[in-house]
């Protein structure tokens, strides 16, 4: 039998990447993204859906989950709309704040809510819910979007102990650095200049050279598809060597000696 699997933030990126993967495996994908009206690749495909859908936006989410679970049958939702918020806290303003919490935060939980129901009543289904490697590790100029990452990190744990009575799971995949347009059209940021030093060490991160190292969207999807077909109950799944490298060394070390080396390693 057909699965289907339910995806937000499809437009590009990881989003789209995973949608093109699942319907390759013969899934049938629900790609949801603000602006349908500009898609031209995922609409071309057999057994893709493109419906319009902002996560900031709760009647819309409500209204676009109803119509979709009165017409197919969802085995696995994918929370994956998300962008990047990049700087120091000074130099954030309340609009920057609010906005990255409604998006990365509060739609991953109301996306989940409205399927919560459906789930329950079928006795099955999983979430799987886009964290990220720094919301399983602190990092410099990340404060806001760290924050965003491991509430969902926090939210999907406790979640999965609710709903694991319904034959419902919940899972977190976490990566670590895409190559995608993550760094450019899906980030945002400020500057302030008391932080320049901070700033430039942190910056060379998102240089050419080390976004060429990073692991592609592709690879990050295969993590996601094995997450929603290995019938495990793992609950966080670490994407890309370099998200591997980090959590392992926190295992490995410790907490509060990785919060020293990283210290040590924007110290000026």
């Amino acid at each position: 039998m057909q699965k289907t699997i339910f995806i937000t933030g499809a437009s590009a990126g990881l989003g789209k990447s995973t949608a093109k993967l699942f319907q390759s495996k013969g899934w049938n994908v629900i790609a949801t993204m603000r602006n349908p009206e500009k898609e031209t690749e995922l609409t071309q495909l057999e057994n893709v859906t493109v419906l319009k859908l902002d996560v900031t936006n709760p009647t819309e989410i409500e209204e676009t989950v109803n119509n979709v679970i009165a017409k197919h049958s969802i085995d696995v939702v994918l929370n994956n709309a998300g962008y990047g918020l990049i700087g120091v806290l000074e130099a954030m303003t309340d609009d920057q704040i609010t906005r990255q919490l409604n998006t990365n935060l509060l739609g991953v939980i109301r996306v989940t809510k409205a399927f919560t129901p459906y789930f329950r009543e079928m006795k099955n289904g999983i979430f799987i819910n886009v964290t990220s490697m720094f919301g399983l590790v602190g990092y410099p100029t990340c404060s806001v979007y760290s924050a965003t990452k491991f509430a969902i990190d926090g939210f999907s744990e406790s979640l999965a102990y609710d709903l694991a009575h319904f034959g419902i799971k919940v899972k977190t995949a976490a990566p670590g650095g895409i190559q995608t347009d993550f760094a450019g059209r899906s980030m945002d940021g400020g500057y302030h200049k008391a932080y320049q030093k901070l700033m430039e060490k942190v910056s060379e991160g998102y240089s050419e050279e080390s976004i060429s190292q990073y692991s592609t969207a592709e690879n990050i999807a295969l993590v996601i598809y094995e997450a929603a077909t290995d019938n495990k109950d793992q609950l966080r799944y670490i994407a890309g060597k370099d998200a591997v490298s980090l959590y392992t060394e926190k295992e490995k070390i410790g907490a509060e000696a990785q919060h020293q080396k990283i210290l040590k390693m924007f110290a000026y």
